[in-house]
């Protein structure tokens, strides 16, 4: 784990009202792994860090993707070429690919398209073959960034793809590894179908090192476990769903 100075180097828009920023980070972006999150800081800025999945990583950059959904999203959203943030991270665990799996296919609805790319790469690296599905409420919403041998969309409004969630669009052939993220509802939905599936999941989060217990996930045996150190990447089949929220108004995966 590191903390260390980040400076905004670069921006594009990838879908209506969601960004990519990229930051120079190099211990950040040459050890991070998929499913691992960063925590960014901005002073002057809100007391929290925000916590956020990393999407991409090129060299010493690493980026994040995002929707300006309040205070803190808002002043990243509105940083410019040069400005600097605290960057604490790698955190968290991540995906655990099985080399032996053959395929893999990864779900992502809405803004929890942020870990898919670098999970594609290191599946691509052990040579699986990826299919990545990839849901949103219309056509204006999916992010196309898609980086796997097949793609396969799907829309609230059918305005592409498949008219339905991910999960509708996810084909019928055998799908090998299951990883996701998305809206806990769909992640509840993956688990039901696909127990043994590995799922990023939705929280609320504020220390992002274990300090602050503010990210407890009920697991099916009783316990509570913490996103930011067990987590966020959990076996679908070992939470407690229904004691999650469906839906969160900031995520760890955003």
């Amino acid at each position: 784990m590191y903390d260390v100075p980040a400076p905004l180097v670069s921006r594009r828009k990838v879908a209506r009202d969601m960004w990519v920023l990229g930051f120079a980070a190099a211990p950040i972006a040459q050890t991070v792994v998929a499913g691992q999150f960063v925590n960014l800081h901005m002073r002057p800025g809100p007391l929290l860090r925000r916590p956020f999945s990393v999407y991409r990583t090129d060299g010493d950059v690493f980026e994040i993707v995002l929707r300006a959904v309040g205070e803190g999203t808002e002043q990243l959203f509105d940083l410019t070429r040069g400005q600097l943030v605290s960057a604490l991270g790698p955190l968290g665990r991540g995906f655990r690919l099985d080399a032996g799996a053959g395929r893999v296919t990864l779900i992502s609805g809405g803004l929890g398209v942020a870990p898919m790319p670098l999970a594609a790469r290191a599946a691509k690296a052990l040579h699986l073959d990826v299919t990545w599905v990839h849901g949103a409420r219309s056509r204006a919403d999916l992010c196309p960034e898609a980086d796997a041998d097949h793609c396969c969309w799907a829309t609230d409004d059918g305005s592409a793809g498949v008219h339905g969630s991910a999960l509708d669009a996810v084909p019928r052939s055998e799908v090998g590894q299951v990883l996701a993220c998305g809206p806990n509802r769909m992640l509840a939905a993956v688990a039901a179908r696909w127990p043994d599936a590995q799922v990023a999941i939705e929280t609320y989060m504020a220390c992002g090192t274990g300090v602050c217990l503010g990210c407890a996930v009920p697991r099916t045996w009783g316990v509570y476990d913490r996103a930011c150190t067990e987590g966020p990447v959990y076996r679908a089949g070992s939470i407690r769903w229904t004691d999650l929220p469906a839906h969160l108004h900031c995520l760890v995966t955003a």
